[in-house]
This record gives structure tokens, C-alpha cells and sequence, in this order.
């Protein structure tokens, strides 16, 4: 572990200075110059690993504004501030009985211990678990630009059929994030230039050429809320997560579906992808195939078929194709059984 700077502001514009401050404006251009924790659970790792390298941390746990702990329910959806911890999330009773797919995507993650720990704002921010980005000795286009992806023709079973190019195969590992994009979410962030909201389907960015800037927040930019819109499909929701053992790991595949149903047609429906993906994934063209039909095997396998037209795999990954349509099968069946 580098050197670096420790800072813990009270207020959220101190935080933004501070990120900013001069001393970090020596950082590699790769990197923001300075970094947010407030779990810490991602960045910590990647700091022992020597992977991330800030020279400014900047501790948010001590921001004043208790709004940024809170969880808001009511007929709008729910506001988490980004400080509520995952377990805290998890635990809430409006959490567990309007929107089951969040609760889903929080209980499956990781352990107690960690949830205790982690934080819905930074929690969707968490970088990949690729084994060639995590290994600084290996080539890898995420971690250092332009020296080229090991995964390519390495060991690429946890890597990604969807979203990838030339320069990246990694798959982003979250769950909750495919959640919040399901339900069509929206990410408030502060920075520099003040406040601004954006859809979450617009956080992250696909590798592309460029698989090194992995969102669009600029450097010193700060997610302060996340915002979940209530909506007749929220109730009908689930998550499938599929994974070599049934705790304490990444997904192989998993989806977060969400339905609302009129009789047994669907009039709405949301799909998300994880484990599959470069980035967390929104099946829009699979979610056309299902709606004013009625939810059965037969359609929802047509469903998974087209969410999986566009995969690209790898050696070892090809497995995810099968795996990831029957993932969503399922998940789309079970959600079709719960009460509205």
C-alpha cells in the first residue's frame, strides 16, 4: 500500500475540496485525484492489492447532514441517502414487502459482516473482481491503459458476454445495481459545479475503448441519494443469483426482474442482467418480447433468447449463455407467482 493523505470532513462540500485538493492532483490521469470512502470494503482491497493507488482519501462518515443516513418511503418510492449501510437497507420493512428485488439483491451480497459495512453509494461503484485487473503483474487495459486485456485468451470464466469490446472483457460484479436499474432509478450527485441528478442507467459506461473510465462522475463528483420511483410492478419483483457456492461469492449469472401483470397478460415489465455484463445490464429488447403476452416457459424462454442475441463468448465463458437464460426463466416465473 502507496502512501496516502486521510481526510474527514463534516459537510459534503468539504468532502468535494478535499477529493480535489492540490496534493492529489499528482495522481495517475487514469484515477480521479482523490477518493471517496465510506464502507471502504472495495477501495481497502484494492488499496493492499496496489491496484488503486490514491494519494487523497477522503473519509465521508462524519458528514453532518443526517439525511444522507435516512431512508425516505412513501407513494413517491423510496430515497436512500448514501450513507445508509446495506444491512440497514435490507432490513427495512417497506424494503422487504414493496420492493422484494432490492431486498434481494442486498441479502444476497456478500456477509453480514460486510453489509454492516458497506454503503448504498458507494456499493454500485464497486470495480470488478477480474483476477487480471486484481493481479498487477498481468496486462490489463482497466488498470493501465493501452497494455492490452489478459482475459482475452486467459482464464475467462467469470468474465462477461454482454457489453464487452476489444479492449475489455471484465464483468461487473454487483447486485444491487441491478436493481436500481430495473426500477428505473435515479443517482443526485454533487460536485464542483453543484448538484445534478441522472438516471442510474446512465452511471456506468461500457469499456468500449476506453474500459479505464468506468462511470461519468468527474473527478471530486459525490452520489449524495439514490431515488427508486414506486410503480404497479415493484411488488412483483425478484432476483436470481447463481454463483458456485451459495454465499460469500460473485455471480456466475443472475436477473432482477420486475412485472406488473393484467389477468395473465404483462403490461409492464423490467429486466436487468448481472454477472453476464460489462456494466449493469437493462434488457429493454427482452422486455419487448413480453409485453401484452401472457407469462408462460414458452415466452419467457423467447424473452431470454433475445437478451442473450448479442452475447460474444469466450473460451470458458460460453456456459453463461444457457445458464443466464434459465437464470431469467426462473426469475421471470417466480416473480409471476408473488402477490401484487
Amino acid at each position: 500500500m502507496q502512501p496516502f493523505a486521510y481526510h474527514r470532513p463534516d459537510d459534503a462540500g468539504s468532502a468535494i475540496d478535499a477529493a480535489r485538493s492540490k496534493s492529489a492532483q499528482n495522481g495517475p490521469p487514469a484515477q480521479a485525484p482523490g477518493q471517496f470512502i465510506s464502507g471502504g470494503t472495495n477501495m481497502s482491497d484494492y488499496m493492499k492489492l496496489n491496484v488503486m493507488q490514491p494519494e487523497v482519501l477522503v473519509d465521508i462518515n462524519r458528514l453532518a447532514d443526517p439525511r444522507y443516513r435516512e431512508i425516505r418511503a412513501d407513494e413517491r418510492g423510496l430515497r436512500f441517502g448514501a450513507l445508509v449501510r446495506m444491512s440497514q437497507a435490507e432490513d427495512h420493512p417497506v424494503v422487504k414487502s414493496q420492493y422484494p428485488v432490492i431486498y434481494d439483491t442486498l441479502h444476497l451480497a456478500a456477509t453480514r459482516q460486510i453489509r454492516n459495512m458497506a454503503s448504498l453509494g458507494g456499493n454500485p461503484l464497486q470495480r470488478t473482481r477480474c483476477e487480471y485487473f486484481r493481479e498487477t503483474s498481468w496486462p490489463c487495459n482497466k488498470r493501465n491503459p493501452g497494455s492490452g486485456c489478459s482475459a482475452m485468451n486467459g482464464l475467462n470464466r467469470q468474465h462477461a458476454v454482454l457489453g464487452t469490446s476489444e479492449q475489455c472483457i471484465a464483468a461487473y460484479p454487483g447486485d444491487f445495481a441491478q436493481a436500481l436499474i430495473a426500477l428505473d432509478a435515479t443517482v443526485e450527485i454533487m460536485g464542483p459545479n453543484g448538484a445534478r441528478t441522472i438516471a442510474f442507467s446512465e452511471l456506468h459506461r461500457l469499456p468500449a475503448d476506453t474500459p479505464n473510465i468506468e462511470t461519468v462522475l468527474e473527478p471530486g463528483e459525490l452520489i449524495t441519494f439514490i431515488d427508486v420511483p414506486a410503480g404497479p410492478w415493484t411488488r412483483r419483483s425478484r432476483y436470481i443469483k447463481v454463483r458456485d457456492r451459495q454465499s460469500y461469492q460473485f455471480a456466475l449469472t443472475s436477473a432482477a426482474v420486475a412485472i406488473d401483470l393484467d389477468g395473465k397478460a404483462v403490461r409492464d415489465v423490467r429486466i436487468a442482467l448481472g454477472g453476464v455484463a460489462t456494466v449493469p445490464w437493462r434488457a429493454r429488447d427482452a422486455e419487448a418480447v413480453l409485453k401484452g403476452k401472457a407469462l408462460d416457459e414458452s415466452t419467457a424462454m423467447e424473452a431470454a433468447n433475445v437478451a442473450f442475441s448479442t452475447a460474444q463468448t469466450r473460451e470458458h465463458n460460453a456456459f453463461k449463455v444457457p445458464i443466464g437464460k434459465q437464470t431469467l426463466v426462473r426469475a421471470l416465473l417466480e416473480a409471476k407467482l408473488m402477490e401484487a
